[in-house]
């Protein structure tokens, strides 16, 4: 394993991840991947599996770590769902979670993106143009996405006639 996470575990039950490379290097993943992921993160939410809190130490260039805490009961449980699955203790398992937390994070804040997505009493349609996005664009150094950077992606036109969706989130 070419770049092993360490895993500690505090008394009180809280896990620190020792992140041998910061957010923007973190590897793409692929959009059927993170369609899985939300899946399986709004299933344990609706469940109330919680889970810990997490605190993610990364290296930056002028020494001191950057300190992500994944403390938020939601986040807290996405990231159990995924850490379940998959493993937030490998590099594919973490950027997966990261850029599921991201994603709700810039659809909250980017009014821009409504257009991209859907809410619906079923769950949540995803434009696959945005869902490939996130997959595949790099986190920043504060594990979010650069809304200049998704929009510059995002910028060729929609076809017309609405958002077809990937798959509905539930």
């Amino acid at each position: 394993m070419p770049f092993p996470i360490r895993v500690a575990e505090a008394p009180n039950g809280a896990l620190t991840y020792a992140v041998p490379l910061p957010p923007e290097r973190l590897p793409p993943v692929a959009p059927r991947q993170l369609l899985a992921a939300w899946e399986l993160a709004r299933e344990a939410a609706d469940r109330q599996q919680w889970g810990k809190p997490r605190r993610l130490l990364f290296p930056r260039a002028e020494g001191e770590p950057m300190e992500l805490a994944i403390a938020d009961r939601d986040a807290a449980a996405w990231a159990e769902a995924i850490d379940s699955a998959v493993g937030l203790d490998t590099i594919g398992g973490l950027s997966l979670c990261l850029r599921l937390l991201a994603l709700v994070e810039i659809l909250g804040r980017a009014p821009w993106l409504t257009a991209l997505f859907a809410v619906t009493r079923h769950g949540i349609d995803l434009h696959p143009a945005l869902l490939s996005a996130a997959a595949a664009m790099p986190l920043d150094g504060g594990a979010r996405f650069d809304e200049t950077g998704l929009r510059r992606l995002l910028s060729r036109p929609l076809p017309a006639g609405g958002a077809p969706s990937l798959g509905r989130i539930a």
